[in-house]
Parts: C-alpha cells; sequence; structure tokens
C-alpha cells in the first residue's frame, strides 16, 4: 500500500509539472476531460486616443469534451464608453491533433479555431477578437514539455468582419497573421510532497500580429507569475509592454489579472 500511494504521489506530480497554463497564450494541451472551468480575465492598459486607461472584463466558460476536444464561450466588457457595458462574445474551440509522451516530457500539437461578435465602433488597426473586432480566426500551436520548462509557439490566420451596425473600414486591412511564443518555468515546489501544494510558475511571451494588406505589424513582451492553488484554482499576474509597432493601437501596455477555478469530472 505504502508504495501504491508513492507511485500515486509520483504521477500526480508529474501531471502538476505539466500545467502549460499560460497568460496570454493557450498551448496544444487541453483542459481535463470532463471538467468545466470558470475564468474571470481583466486588464487595465494605457488609453492611447486619450488620457488614463481602459479598464477590460472578460469571464469565460471552458469545458473539456474529451482528452483531444475542448470548447470555450467568453463574454466581451469596457468602460471604453464612459461606463462598463458588454462589447461581445466569442467562441472558440481546439482540437489536439498530435501528442508524443514520455516519463518527463511530451510534444503536442492543435489547431484551433474562434469566431468573435462585437458592436462596438472600430477604431484601431490592430485586429483584436478578444474585445474590439468581429470576425474569425483559425491557426496551429505546438508545445514542447522537458520536465519543469514548456515552450509554446501559434501561427494564425484571422479575418475582420464588420461590427454589428459599423462596416469595417476600407483604408484598413482586414486580414492578418498572429504569432506567439510562450516560455514558462515552475519555480515553486522544488519537490513535491502533495498534490495541495500551491504551483508558482514564472512565464515570458511575445505575442505579435502583422497585417497582410499593408505590412503593418506589432510585438509585445508579456512576463507574468502563476500561483495553482490546490490543483483547482488559478491567480495569473501579468504585465504586457509594447515592444514595437507600426500601426495605431487603442490600448497597449498594461496590467493583466486573471481568476480562474476548475470542476472535474462534472460531464463524465
Amino acid at each position: 500500500m505504502r508504495y501504491l500511494s508513492l507511485l500515486g504521489l509520483f504521477l500526480v506530480s508529474l501531471s502538476v509539472q505539466a500545467q502549460e497554463l499560460f497568460v496570454m497564450t493557450e498551448p496544444a494541451s487541453n483542459a481535463p476531460a470532463g471538467s468545466i472551468g470558470v475564468r474571470v480575465g481583466q486588464s487595465l492598459l494605457k488609453n492611447q486616443w486619450e488620457s488614463g486607461s481602459q479598464y477590460n472584463l472578460s469571464p469565460e466558460v471552458t469545458w473539456g469534451a474529451n482528452k483531444n476536444l475542448m470548447f470555450r464561450a467568453s463574454a466581451f466588457a469596457s468602460d471604453e464608453n464612459n461606463g462598463l457595458g458588454l462589447q461581445g462574445g466569442g467562441a472558440y474551440a481546439k482540437y489536439r491533433f498530435f501528442s508524443v509522451d514520455d516519463l518527463q516530457s511530451h510534444f503536442r500539437m492543435a489547431a484551433f479555431g474562434r469566431y468573435s461578435w462585437n458592436k462596438s465602433m472600430i477604431h484601431q488597426e490592430a485586429i483584436d477578437l478578444g474585445g474590439s473586432n468581429s470576425g474569425f480566426e483559425v491557426g496551429l500551436v505546438a508545445t514542447q514539455l522537458i520536465k519543469k520548462v514548456a515552450i509554446s509557439s501559434s501561427v494564425s490566420y484571422t479575418k475582420a468582419l464588420n461590427n454589428d451596425s459599423y462596416d469595417f473600414p476600407t483604408h484598413l486591412g482586414s486580414n492578418a497573421i498572429n504569432y506567439t511564443l510562450s516560455v514558462g518555468r515552475l519555480m515553486h515546489p522544488k519537490k513535491y510532497t502533495s498534490f495541495k501544494q500551491t504551483n508558482v510558475n514564472a512565464m515570458l511571451e511575445l505575442v505579435g500580429q502583422t497585417i497582410t494588406d499593408n505590412g503593418r505589424s506589432y510585438l509585445d513582451v508579456v512576463p507574468s507569475i502563476q500561483f495553482i492553488i490546490n490543483s483547482q484554482a488559478r491567480i495569473d499576474i501579468a504585465y504586457k509592454k509594447e515592444l514595437y509597432s507600426s500601426m495605431h493601437r487603442a490600448a497597449t501596455d498594461g496590467v493583466f489579472l486573471k481568476l480562474e477555478y476548475t470542476f472535474f469530472n462534472v460531464t463524465k
């Protein structure tokens, strides 16, 4: 019995180390099968058009349909119109189609798609399906885990559409390529003694976009720290800094706070 307990703890430690839960990007790994995750994302970003900052709120619900397929529904709200108001929503799906698993490492690839609807006025060149634009996105993501380090990269195509009653401006490009690179490392605990131990992960992410119609682009860097409590609750704290931009953006530098809780074995 003692050996079975030790084996169980060892397997739990491997599972916890394999949490590629990045703040700004999605890895190739999926939400646990049968789980329901509830997340509230918040950001306070520097407003480029007016003095002060812009507050954004995004509640989300994620369902792990099985080990290879997950779905997510999101809502988008902000205070850019003199008061917090609902701007739109979106749906996201990801399918993991390739996986190679070893004892302390794995490599995975997945395809994903997103559709967003927005009712606000289109007021920037950057295409943002997370709160500013209506449209769709399709892409691929690959993630490599080696012991306590996870590296993930994605590339996707995005098409911006009309925003509710606002036609997409003819002088702006509506087609874009998005690209990301994320690196994360488990910093604590050094050694597992219980699955209830709090995990601390440090991350650095690069997030960029190029408008294919005119070649304009931007690149952001996002350092962050993440806490995973009791293997169910998650707290993300991040800061986004614009490294380069040749396009007009409504909001750039700022802080992010994401709170998430996962309910396991809900739909099995």
